[in-house]
């Protein structure tokens, strides 16, 4: 009578067994935290929960809390480029002199959403052997099997960017296909309930908006507009786009960036016969 074999049992292997050295705890961890918006750090404050409980992960693999560099200057900045994002940037600099030995995100895309950036972080932790890691595990840059995987994060992460990108720009071409395309208005006009752009109701409002028109023709310069402005003491109209004083208005300060924006806004002089107001 014949018996079977009994199966063999493998080990299960620790996907991050072997990787972090004393080498890597001996130095810094980062945890680098990033949402794309204020308004997602405002109304999505799970993922940044998420983002700052990756310092208790640290401590699990073996950092200390002292060791454990939180990195969130990036907060309310878009992954899409290095530029301006000066949290990235110390990232950078800190991994490119050998202070730290991991690198910890919630996910690929909070690090960078662009090969260009991407490839220069995974350069420079694989140069300084520095460990990457995120909700699915620890890479090292060193490791060509890793690297792969990593390449293809960073791949899909800023291939997702532009997929998002392109469903934004159908749902917006969708909407004005219809005729439901709404656009921000430029100061001074808003949305009449029927959707047509009308001028503010306000009629010190109007008259402000009027008066800017009214100083560009006659001096042809921003600054020139901006002094006028200043010298007589004029605030310009602002309608609360968001939040629980949507749609009043208040009075702020004229600056060259708003004044610019106002007069380069093509609604601005549109002629058409719904952006004049009915009173």
């Amino acid at each position: 009578m014949s018996t079977c074999p009994s199966p063999v049992r493998r080990p299960v292997v620790n996907p991050t067994a072997g990787k972090i050295q004393p080498s890597h705890v001996q130095r810094q961890a980062v945890v680098y935290v990033r949402q794309s918006r204020l308004q997602q750090v405002e109304r999505h404050q799970e993922s940044t929960r998420l983002q700052y409980a990756l310092v208790d992960r640290a401590i699990d693999l073996g950092w200390a809390p002292s060791q454990i560099l939180v990195i969130d200057e990036d907060q309310g900045r878009s992954g899409a480029t290095a530029e301006g994002r000066l949290g990235f940037q110390r990232l950078v600099a800190e991994v490119g002199l050998d202070h730290i030995g991991i690198v910890l995100s919630i996910e690929i895309s909070r690090l960078a959403r662009s090969s260009r950036d991407w490839y220069q972080l995974l350069e420079v932790c694989g140069l300084f052997a520095t460990l990457i890691g995120d909700a699915d595990g620890i890479y090292d840059p060193q490791n060509y099997n890793d690297r792969l995987l990593l390449g293809l994060k960073g791949t899909m992460s800023e291939a997702e960017l532009h997929i998002l990108k392109q469903r934004m720009l159908e749902g917006k071409r969708a909407k004005a296909r219809r005729g439901e395309l709404k656009s921000l208005l430029p100061m001074g006009y808003v949305w009449a309930p029927c959707g047509e752009v009308v001028k503010d109701p306000d009629e010190q409002a109007r008259a402000v908006i009027d008066t800017v028109f009214t100083q560009f023709a006659r001096c042809g310069t921003i600054n020139g507009v901006l002094r006028y402005l200043v010298d007589h003491r004029l605030q310009l109209p602002y309608r609360v786009l968001s939040g629980a004083q949507t749609g009043q208005l208040h009075w702020r300060r004229p600056n060259r960036v708003t004044l610019t924006n106002l007069l380069h806004n093509p609604t601005s002089h549109s002629p058409c016969k719904s952006c004049v107001f009915m009173v």
